[in-house]
């Protein structure tokens, strides 16, 4: 292999279907769906949960109207360092590679720490009574192995393990919806939008909105696949509405099947019976599927948590992958980190994701802190906060990007990015307001649940809530500080 090949992933591996399945598991729709809707129920705005999850959908497809108008410009695997860089500058560019890596890494551990959990209890049942670290590095060792083989083989196991996932979920779905529930179907009382945003941003429904905005994670990551997807210019664009409209609509879907199953005027009294007052918010959605469909649909479901778990490893392993790559190949971080194996995989990248994941695992092993209520709450809620600033930053530069260029029509590279900016802005506040909830980091004394308790954080959930905008400062210095040895880069974005 020559050295310009060991510095390029292998083009023409990945097509449509092959990014949406990367994407769509990286969302991990059957754990948001078991394991944020309940809560963002009872919390939330209740019945209007639904409609909280297409709110945001549109959201992020008004967003994906820029970021699909810039694609074509862009096949670079950094993705947001690319399209920021393009648009705003290197420096910029840098500093949004950093947030967005910090994005990927802590989602990543988040749901280590979650499988963790979920594998330990399950193998419990079997009479195997193993540390939920025992699983975990267990997982992490077969995510590495496979994240060094070609990206074509990860995709063609995500793709299985989607398909069943989707499945179950929409079965499951169909089923309560033909039965109608006790009630019937109330459209209104999950879609109207004075039921969507009843409560206000500072109460239920900014809860329920902040819950739905942690639920698209991943769906950003379409043009990360830009240089190794057949024709991109195409295959990235279409692949983001893809993804977009499947996780929307199976959210939308399966959380009003939830709301017809128990009834739209008792979901909250539902919510805390199925769930055991939250101490297993999965209950709701296996307890329905058993009344409605029956118990062998919710033993598969249960086996696919952990394949969905599985999966979305897989696909943000490959992600922070990809950005370690991107950055050492255009000189940010050592060079070495820019390069791939026969297989095209970066697999320096892979070492050194695979690295700090196996390291904070142990760390958190041997300080004995919660795997969930540390580890996946606290890492999942930095993730959400970084990917959503860095959305802004990129639907910024998609404005200035074509304003220089002069070209691209007013509503797919004016008005749209810059609804874009207002509505992410908006849910940037949702979810910085509303951090002591998600990440169980408020003061000791104050119940997060209520509006005034909105921005009441103890000091581990600033730094945690602060923790993107620094790596956001960080990697503008690191820019400024290394601008002579940047030169693929500002070659690729002068292009």
């Amino acid at each position: 292999m020559t050295d310009s090949t060991q510095t390029e992933l292998r083009k023409g591996r990945l097509g449509v279907a092959g990014i949406v399945f990367f994407v769509v598991a990286a969302s991990a729709p059957l754990i948001g769906i078991t394991g944020a809707v309940p809560v963002a129920m009872l919390l939330g705005n209740g019945a209007a949960v639904p409609g909280a999850y297409l709110a945001v959908g549109i959201t992020l497809v008004i967003f994906s109207i820029g970021y699909a108008a810039m694609s074509p410009y862009m096949t670079n695997a950094g993705a947001f360092l690319a399209y920021v860089g393009k648009g705003l500058g290197v420096n910029a560019g840098i500093a949004s590679a950093f947030a967005a890596l910090v994005a990927y890494i802590t989602i990543q551990l988040a749901i280590y720490g979650f499988f963790g959990v979920v594998t330990s209890a399950f193998a419990s049942g079997l009479g195997i009574d193993w540390p939920w670290y025992v699983w975990t590095l267990l997982i992490w060792v077969v995510v590495s192995a496979l994240s060094l083989l070609s990206v074509d083989i990860g995709a063609r196991v995500l793709g299985i393990l989607l398909i069943l996932e989707v499945a179950v979920l929409v079965i499951a779905a169909v089923a309560i919806l033909a039965n109608g529930g006790p009630e019937g179907w109330n459209i209104g009382a999950s879609f109207n939008p004075a039921e969507v945003f009843a409560g206000g941003f500072a109460g239920s429904a900014g809860i329920a909105l902040a819950f739905a905005f942690a639920s698209f994670i991943g769906f950003e990551a379409t043009a990360i696949y830009g240089e190794e997807a057949k024709n991109p210019k195409r295959t990235v664009p279409i692949a983001t509405y893809v993804s977009i409209g499947v996780i929307t609509l199976l959210f939308a879907l399966v959380s009003f099947a939830m709301v017809t199953g128990m009834g739209a005027s008792q979901v909250g009294d539902k919510v805390i019976e199925l769930s055991e007052g939250l101490a297993n918010p999965a209950g709701v959605l296996f307890g329905l599927t058993e009344q409605f469909v029956g118990g062998w649909l919710t033993f598969l479901m249960g086996v696919l948590v952990l394949t969905s778990l599985f999966a979305g490893l897989l696909a943000f392993q490959n992600a922070s992958a990809r950005y370690f790559f991107a950055m050492g190949r255009g000189g940010v971080l050592p060079k070495s980190l820019g390069r791939v194996n026969d297989a095209g995989s970066p697999y320096m990248g892979v070492i050194v994701t695979s690295a700090i994941a196996g390291l904070v695992i142990v760390i958190f092993a041997i300080a004995q802190l919660d795997p969930f209520l540390n580890l996946f709450s606290w890492m999942s809620s930095i993730t959400v906060i970084a990917i959503v600033l860095v959305e802004i930053l990129v639907s910024a530069a998609v404005i200035r990007f074509f304003m220089q260029k002069g070209d691209g029509n007013l509503w797919t590279t004016k008005i749209a990015p810059g609804a874009a900016i207002v509505l992410l802005t908006l849910g940037l506040y949702l979810l910085m307001s509303r951090f002591n909830l998600l990440a169980g980091t408020a003061p000791e004394g104050v119940d997060p649940s209520l509006p005034e308790s909105a921005w009441l954080l103890n000091p581990l959930g600033w730094f945690l809530v602060l923790l993107p905008f620094l790596a956001l400062g960080v990697g503008y210095l690191v820019g400024r500080l290394k601008k002579d040895e940047n030169e693929h880069l500002v070659k690729d974005f002068a292009s």
